[in-house]
């Protein structure tokens, strides 16, 4: 990929900050979108609810890199914070799409997060990009969040959907809340442990949202997940020899159901899916495995 300048917002969270620093390695600016008034040379103010984007601060720019959102496991799911789920990716997507649009020049690219929530619960059944979507409250939310690129697509800016699995991550996600508990012996499986788990290591995560961004063949949605989901009794197990911990522990489902409220229909449903573009398209994952992805987590 040649030197360019790329805008990323989100760039504070676990995979923004890792891209950020991916980047900037390779010598490309990297021009970081955040929410107050900017105070450095490399930020660009925008603000997400009130649809607002200092879109000076676009211009040149070769890609745009949109992962903000509020966490979907931060906190635990009532009604305010489900609208706040909605809104934070809905209405930021489409002031990045709306401002992305209005450039003279857009840029070539709008790489814009999604989540495999898109598909919702798929049981055994594998599937990939070119499933429908499912049934509840994260397949609407993924539906409203794709279509808000809207504005970008139709001022002919190659728009793509990064459909993100569980990010292997030793710090933030998921993942990152379930290594001291793995580490302290007090790791286990969730409900029956049957439910699909699709994973992508962060390292192989970055790189696919590099490979994305190089392949002009690339646009519409993208599984960003490692091409071998497995179980969380699978995980649990990976978990326990990669720590050398035992996993005694289960979480029942009924305690989730208290703990998490509507979200623990997500963490005990089952997500088996494939990252049929990617591959396709010549990526080649360097942790394809879960022991792989949870070693490389640890370096």
């Amino acid at each position: 990929m040649l030197r360019t300048r790329i805008a990323v917002s989100g760039s504070s969270g676990l995979i923004g900050a890792a891209l950020v620093r991916s980047l900037r390695a390779d010598g490309h600016e990297v021009t970081r979108l955040v929410r107050r008034p900017a105070r450095a040379g490399d930020e660009v103010e925008w603000d997400p609810g009130r649809g607002y984007v200092d879109v000076a601060g676009l211009v040149g720019c070769d890609a745009v890199v949109h992962l903000a959102g509020a966490g979907v496991g931060d906190r635990r799911w009532t009604e305010a914070y489900k609208r706040e789920i909605r809104d934070s990716r809905v209405l930021g997507t489409a002031a990045i799409a709306e401002a992305v649009a209005s450039l003279d020049t857009p840029p070539r690219i709008l790489l814009s997060g999604s989540a495999i929530g898109f598909y919702g619960d798929t049981g055994d059944r594998a599937v990939d990009e070119s499933a429908p979507p499912g049934e509840g409250f994260l397949p609407s939310v993924c539906e409203e969040w794709e279509a808000a690129t809207a504005a970008a697509e139709e001022a002919g800016v190659r728009t793509v959907h990064a459909r993100t699995g569980l990010v292997v991550a030793r710090r933030g996600g998921a993942w990152g809340r379930l290594f001291p508990l793995f580490k302290a012996g007090l790791g286990g499986r969730m409900g029956n442990g049957r439910q699909y788990w699709s994973f992508i290591a962060l390292h192989d995560h970055i790189a696919a949202l590099r490979h994305v961004l190089e392949t002009e063949t690339l646009s519409g949605p993208v599984n960003l997940t490692g091409p071998d989901p497995v179980t969380n009794a699978e995980v649990t197990a990976a978990m326990g020899r990669v720590l050398h911990r035992p996993t005694l522990f289960t979480a029942p489902a009924p305690a989730l159901r208290v703990a998490l409220g509507d979200f623990a229909g997500d963490v005990l449903g089952s997500q088996r899916v494939l990252p049929a573009r990617l591959l396709d398209s010549g990526f080649t994952f360097a942790f394809p495995g879960i022991d792989a992805a949870v070693r490389a987590a640890l370096r």
